[in-house]
């Protein structure tokens, strides 16, 4: 499957477990621009509900998020 979005920036962050995916996309977002897009990848089940949380309280957009087979991929546009 094609990315519907090019991201700017991706973060692998498969076999962390919650809260670490979530820690260092943060992180990750703080050295993007505004309006830039990171992809992560994540296999923490737990991240479905972090990333949501995240993006409506940091004000961050989620354009779009995957599950396959475990692995979860999300499309965070800093806001």
């Amino acid at each position: 499957m094609t990315d519907a979005v090019a991201p700017d920036a991706e973060l692998d962050a498969s076999g962390l477990n919650c809260p670490l995916p979530l820690l260092k996309a943060k992180l990750e977002l703080n050295r993007l621009a505004s309006g830039a897009v990171l992809k992560v990848t994540a296999t923490d089940a737990g991240s479905q509900r972090d990333f949501r949380t995240f993006a409506r309280l940091a004000g961050h957009t989620l354009l779009r998020e995957e599950d396959d087979n475990g692995v979860y991929r999300y499309w965070l546009k800093k806001a």
